[in-house]
């Protein structure tokens, strides 16, 4: 009886060692860059200039910009950096595409499939950064939307 008990122990400790070696090792979701990925280095915030262009497109304070691509700031968040580019095109927001979202696992990546297209399907509704988080992204939502509301306001649009 004592030699099964002593099994017994052997096996608690070894099953104890594999669960903390594979608690450890699970990789969860690394600020959103994965290094290797286009998504490693951030796009400049501000007003992207056209392609031929020789200008910086800046516009001054306060002057409304035509249209325009501009990429919001970066927001950092639990999750990862969210960072959006506009389009403004014939005094309206045309396009949100993202250039950067939280991606370091599947969950990231299944949480984006479905939330990514109903935010900007929701600003292109709103005309505007004023739309509702989508549950169950409600971090990714929260970044997105900030980083929406600065590429319009360095835009001047709204």
């Amino acid at each position: 009886m004592v030699r099964s008990g002593r099994g017994r122990l052997a096996l608690m400790a070894v099953s104890t060692v594999a669960g903390l070696v594979l608690l450890f090792s699970y990789r969860t979701s690394l600020g959103g860059v994965v290094p290797g990925t286009a998504q490693a280095a951030a796009a400049e915030p501000g007003i992207v200039p056209a392609p031929g262009s020789s200008d910086s497109a800046s516009a001054a304070p306060g002057v409304p910009v035509g249209d325009a691509t501009v990429n919001g700031t970066v927001a950092s968040t639990r999750w990862g950096p969210v960072q959006v580019q506009v389009k403004i095109a014939g005094g309206k927001l045309a396009d949100v595409r993202v250039l950067r979202r939280p991606d370091g696992n599947r969950r990231d990546d299944e949480i984006n499939s479905f939330a990514l297209p109903r935010l900007r399907q929701e600003a292109l509704t709103a005309q505007s950064a004023h739309i509702d988080a989508v549950s169950g992204a409600t971090v990714t939502s929260d970044g997105y939307i900030a980083s929406l509301q600065s590429a319009l306001d360095t835009a001047h649009f709204g």
